[in-house]
């Protein structure tokens, strides 16, 4: 009885709620190879930093394309006194913009269409067939990368027009001439990568095509470009951005009516003045269809530059 009411009078231990949904909560425990908590926060700094580092050029060329002509040419203010869209209307006025607009769009369009078509077919050859050359045919368009452009401007120059004197074909000075330069830097690399690429398909594919009864160019447009479009579609923003923003070589080939973007820039620098806040939009006008390819196809192009795909 003693024994009884003693337990009688202790007061009761009440049991742990139990948590909403009737399971436990676990421990969270860190993974034994996350990295420390000093080397996140180092990185987010340093990525912060970093992104900072980046964008400022472009709040410089925003924030100066929407001043006037007057407080752009005085010391630089980070916040704007007085807004204007004036300048985006004047650079199509000051220079001709827009045929410069045009040249560009067809000289880097043409580039890239011709080293993509050129390139598919010789990195197939070389990725599925064996013959005599092939390794020197290898290294001989890689070699071409190591030797920098200007090296190739004075022979281009004279072997255009050698050929403009003996044949009557006007290259210097000409769009075609441009195009043809600018394959001679984006073909070599758009090889390379598509060699490796194409080999990284499955032979069996191409086999399993000619069993279906396709030759060699329907296997390699029914199967393996499918197959390797993530690596295509990178080849073809590789080219395309080579052609869209060179100078050196287009500045010498062009003549005022072939003259592309890259070198109209330079009309809004006069004998008297210097129109920055124009210079400045037109950059940003120019680089808009670079940037919105460049997020349109980001999901091919980083698939294409990482690894091989197969379908």
């Amino acid at each position: 009885m003693a024994d009884t009411a003693a337990r009688a009078s202790r007061p009761a231990v009440r049991a742990p709620r139990p948590p909403v949904g009737g399971r436990p909560r676990a421990r969270r425990r860190a993974s034994p190879t996350a990295p420390p908590r000093s080397f996140r926060w180092a990185r987010r700094i340093f990525l912060t930093a970093l992104t900072g580092f980046v964008l400022l050029p472009v709040y410089v060329m925003l924030s100066s394309s929407l001043k006037p002509l007057r407080d752009v040419s005085g010391g630089f203010r980070w916040l704007p006194g007085e807004l204007t869209v004036r300048p985006y209307l004047d650079i199509w006025r000051t220079v001709p913009l827009a045929h410069y607009f045009v040249n560009s769009l067809i000289v880097a369009g043409s580039a890239t269409v011709c080293s993509v078509v050129i390139a598919v077919g010789a990195a197939y050859a070389v990725s599925r067939y064996r013959f005599r050359g092939r390794r020197v045919f290898t290294v001989t368009v890689l070699s071409t990368q190591m030797f920098p452009g200007i090296l190739f401007l004075l022979p281009l120059f004279l072997l255009y027009v050698n050929i403009g004197n003996a044949t009557g074909v006007a290259l210097y000075g000409s769009r075609g001439g441009l195009v043809l330069t600018y394959l001679t830097f984006s073909l070599p690399f758009s090889i390379w990568m598509l060699t490796g690429y194409f080999a990284s398909v499955p032979r069996e594919l191409d086999e399993a095509a000619y069993v279906d009864g396709c030759g060699a160019l329907g296997a390699l447009l029914r199967v393996v470009v499918p197959a390797a479009l993530p690596g295509i579609v990178a080849v073809a923003v590789y080219a395309f951005m080579t052609a869209w923003g060179e100078v050196l070589f287009a500045s010498v080939m062009t003549n005022d009516t072939t003259r592309t973007l890259s070198v109209g820039l330079q009309g809004y620098a006069t004998q008297n003045d210097v129109y920055w806040n124009q210079v400045m939009a037109a950059s940003l006008v120019v680089s808009v269809p670079v940037v919105a390819g460049f997020l349109l196809l980001q999901r091919y192009l980083v698939a294409g530059l990482t690894a091989g795909a197969v379908k």
